[in-house]
């Protein structure tokens, strides 16, 4: 009956795939739309107050993201005075315009590239890599820093802007995923 719409069209349109989701069909101006819901799981993060009343994930994020803060600004607070500083003195030396700018390039980049941080991680490699990966980098690229060398002195700062933006956002991300949405200690 009714062109193929009968109980056996009904049963095709709600119908269990394993146990963990269900797929609904819907058919709307001839258009088939397929939604597959997740049934409700348990969340050992809900249970998990081992960090200070919170999931103890939190607190290898929470360092994580201290250290990457460290990181950036305390390089923030010493780039323009090396830079500005006399060779003498063991800084670059370059004048307060061209240091400015490279500082404010800096600044801006490290912010910047969580965009494109955030698009490879969803993409391609993984919120988790993306942080163990921009704390490699970040790591790179001070030790690059460290040596004496205007080639590595720009190396590192690109280092640290793309770990940085790899790193950032990434980090948030997961912070939110150890909590559920109903949890009262989600901040």
């Amino acid at each position: 009956g009714r062109g193929g719409r009968g109980i056996p069209g009904r049963l095709r349109a709600f119908r269990e795939v394993a146990l963990a989701s269900v797929l609904v069909e819907r058919h709307e101006g001839g258009l088939l739309r397929r939604i597959q819901y997740a049934l409700p799981m348990a969340n050992p993060a809900a249970t998990d107050t081992a960090f200070f009343g919170h999931p103890r994930g939190l607190s290898t994020l929470f360092f994580t993201e201290m250290w990457e803060r460290f990181s950036y600004y305390g390089m923030r607070a010493l780039l323009l005075l090396y830079m500005t500083a006399p060779l003498a003195a063991g800084g670059l030396g370059f004048d307060a315009a061209q240091g400015g700018a490279i500082y404010g390039l800096y600044t801006s980049m490290a912010y910047m590239a969580a965009l494109p941080g955030g698009w490879v991680a969803d993409r391609l490699i993984g919120q988790r890599k993306a942080v163990l990966y921009g704390g490699i980098i970040i790591s790179s690229g001070h030790f690059s820093m460290a040596i004496p060398s205007m080639v590595t002195f720009y190396l590192g700062l690109v280092l640290i802007v793309i770990g940085t933006g790899l790193l950032k956002g990434n980090v948030s991300v997961i912070v939110g995923q150890l909590y559920t949405t109903e949890d009262k200690r989600r901040d």
